[in-house]
């Protein structure tokens, strides 16, 4: 077991967002569909791995085709040319609530300035994001653990959220 400090992390206007700079080269997204499930649960455990994330890249692939099945839950891989470079996933909550459930770069993209383009990219869709009927947008959401990479919490707050709660809690570590 080891502590972590779960951060929470809010925007209550798309006014808030502070774009990044532009990427060193075009970042594409593409909406996951039936076929690249996949392709984004094999990417968010490569994300994951080197933060020892056990939820939810730990779901088995039928659990994953679940829950992208959903209207409510949003999901996109990101590409440089042709290498994935990492992935959104949104959750939309009732009452306006958009919560970024995931978000991440592949190990080997980390640190060649894509990671802020990426997160402007995903608060600018979850601002977007909601079903027929709903009203707009009142906030959006994430929360991001100390086992992260470090940059996490500090390219969140240079986007624009704010924190709004943290909390400690102990965390079981595998060790391989």
């Amino acid at each position: 077991m080891v502590d972590q400090t779960i951060t929470y992390l809010e925007m209550t206007s798309p006014d808030q967002l502070v774009p990044s700079r532009p990427p060193p080269e075009p970042l594409e997204l593409e909406p996951v569909d039936a076929v690249r499930v996949d392709l984004f649960h094999s990417t968010v455990l490569r994300i994951g791995e080197p933060h020892n994330w056990t939820t939810p890249s730990a779901r088995a692939e039928d659990q994953w085709r679940e829950r992208l099945a959903r209207p409510d839950v949003l999901a996109w891989i990101a590409r440089v040319g042709d290498e994935v470079a990492g992935a959104i996933e949104l959750e939309l909550h009732g009452g306006a609530d958009v919560e970024i459930t995931m978000f991440g770069l592949m190990p080997e993209m980390v640190g060649r300035g894509f990671g802020g383009h990426l997160l402007t990219l995903a608060t600018q869709l979850a601002w977007e994001a909601r079903l027929p009927g709903d009203p707009p947008n009142r906030r959006v959401w994430l929360h991001t653990s100390s086992l992260d990479h470090p940059h996490a919490l500090p390219n969140y707050e240079r986007r624009g959220f704010r924190v709004f709660r943290t909390e400690r809690r102990p965390r079981p570590i595998e060790v391989g």
